[in-house]
């Protein structure tokens, strides 16, 4: 398990940038955390570091969106969702094509649906925009670069604080 302290959006951001920079194909990622936990910030941060140069917006009423990078980008918000079968009907499928990187926000209400080997990334709410990232799974955390490039975020993210 990899845990991130993000003092900052912008260093939630980063990290989900350095998530898509390391991210292979077949990669899906199941975030966990309440409303306003930054999901969807880290969503962002992943589509840069994709190399995704649309505008990601969190998919709530389309239930999913699609952008073009590296490797297409599923973005899923389950929120409205309320079982396995449910995503199933819904294009979850297609969304988790090997082909690219399927991101699925409100993971909880379809877990059924989501491989053995998704990436979970739970994220906490600490005080102020302070949060705590919790990222599990052997797809992202032996990713080559991936840990070190988190330990450079922390680096910065500590020297940030300090001043």
């Amino acid at each position: 398990m990899i845990v991130f302290d993000s003092p900052s959006p912008e260093a939630s951001a980063a990290l989900g940038r350095a998530i898509g920079e390391a991210a292979a194909p077949g990669l899906v990622i199941a975030f966990r955390g309440g409303l306003g936990a930054g999901k969807t910030t880290l969503a962002k941060g992943v589509a840069r570091g994709l190399g995704v140069r649309d505008e990601v917006t969190s998919p709530t009423y389309t239930i999913a969106s699609e952008y073009e990078g590296r490797l297409p980008l599923r973005h899923v918000d389950a929120y409205r969702l309320r079982s396995a079968d449910e995503f199933e009907d819904s294009g979850g499928e297609l969304w988790l094509a090997p082909d690219g990187v399927c991101l699925v926000e409100w993971s909880e209400n379809v877990e059924g649906a989501l491989p053995r080997d998704a990436v979970s990334v739970a994220i906490e709410i600490g005080p102020g925009t302070a949060r705590r990232i919790r990222i599990e799974g052997a797809s992202l955390e032996e990713a080559p670069g991936f840990r070190a490039a988190v330990d450079r975020l922390r680096t910065v993210h500590e020297a940030g604080a300090e001043t």
